[in-house]
């Protein structure tokens, strides 16, 4: 299993709020699955940051782009390769 960190970066503030349930939800299902090592907002409300664990930069990238967030526009995606160590 490897790590790929999801930056989220805010585009529409002014629709965070709409879809943050529907995103806190969506994090949480696959938080349960076991495809989450941790998740968050960045404190300055600029986005936040998900660190999924998959086999692959493809598989991370097709979860983290079901996310409510992005696709409704809210935030955009920077998926990068992450080494826990």
């Amino acid at each position: 299993m490897k790590y790929f960190a999801a930056f989220l970066k805010m585009e529409k503030p002014e629709l965070n709020q709409q879809y943050r349930q529907a995103h806190l939800n969506f994090l949480a299902d696959l938080d349960e699955k076991g495809f989450i090592f941790a998740r968050g907002a960045f404190a300055d409300g600029t986005g936040g940051l998900v660190i999924y664990q998959a086999e692959n930069e493809a598989e991370a990238k097709m979860l983290a782009e079901q996310d409510p967030y992005l696709v409704n526009g809210v935030r955009s995606l920077h998926l990068h390769e992450w080494n826990k160590v």
